[in-house]
């Protein structure tokens, strides 16, 4: 295969409770994907652990340097050759945790590491209410990763509603984009495709993200649909449902250049200002 040409995988998990056989999930569907081609392998936000429970989840969060799961997963980076990125792990940071993901290597180090940076504080109608800035701290820092297969943009779940993020990481050289998620089954029938599709149109880039999917431990619902999108906003691969597997799909980097020369947005953008007229009543 072309060097502009590689497969990507994304792990869907459900990922539960206990963070060790968590680990040993996402470490076996990297090694899947891997044995069926793929050079690249994401898999979902929160990857170690889905826990509702503030209490419950700093007794089982540990330091990036004691972290078992992202111990495994270099390791299995490193065995496989593979570029693997962790969609995301909960990392202690002082009295908070960090939403964190990585992006390791083929050789099992870490290239880059990215806090999210839009928290998820929302009231939703079916009376869910999510209040992730109690439990995390947030980012203050958008990353892309440079890699030997490409330029890697690095977001998390509820990052992909916001597009001046990814505008910013396309500009600054991503080809790729990712958002892999814990998202709920309510907004993720709402919402994951169109945004998905939007964002990779609106840059000409590949998106990318594996998802949590199913009735998780903790009680929650998500939404699942692991998905790949082409710069085209063509839905190139998609899980079917919220059921753990893996999904493929080729890589042409070719389409970045082409969908970008098509329509060049992110040249035609020009500064501006806003003006509030008129007055209200």
């Amino acid at each position: 295969m072309p060097e502009d040409r590689f497969v990507a995988a994304c792990v869907q998990m459900r990922s539960g409770r206990e963070p060790l056989a968590n680990r040993d999930a996402a470490v076996a569907g990297v090694r899947e994907a891997v044995a069926a081609g793929a050079r690249y392998v994401q898999t979902p936000e929160m990857t170690s652990l889905v826990e509702r429970s503030r209490t419950a989840m700093f007794e089982k969060v540990s330091t990036q340097d004691d972290d078992p799961t992202l111990a495994a997963l270099r390791a299995v980076a490193r065995e496989t050759g593979a570029v693997v990125q962790i969609g995301s792990l909960p990392i202690r940071n002082g009295e908070k945790i960090a939403n964190r993901a990585f992006l390791i290597d083929g050789q099992g180090e870490i290239v880059a590491a990215y806090d999210k940076l839009h928290l998820y504080d929302v009231d939703l109608p079916n009376g869910e209410r999510w209040r992730e800035s109690a439990t995390y701290t947030g980012g203050a820092c958008a990353v892309v990763a440079e890699t030997a297969l490409a330029g890697i943009g690095l977001g998390i779940c509820y990052d992909i509603r916001f597009p001046a993020l990814f505008r910013a990481l396309a500009e600054a050289g991503a080809s790729i984009l990712t958002a892999p998620a814990c998202f709920t089954q309510q907004t993720g029938e709402a919402h994951w495709h169109v945004l998905h599709r939007a964002r990779a149109i609106e840059t000409g880039s590949f998106m990318i993200s594996a998802a949590q999917g199913g009735r998780h431990e903790d009680g929650r619902d998500t939404y699942g649909h692991s998905i790949i999108v082409d710069p085209w906003g063509r839905v190139i691969a998609e899980a079917e449902g919220a059921e753990p597997g893996v999904i493929l799909a080729e890589i042409d980097l070719e389409r970045v250049a082409e969908a970008r020369g098509r329509i060049p947005a992110l040249q035609h953008a020009r500064p501006f200002r806003v003006e509030r007229v008129g007055r209200s009543s």
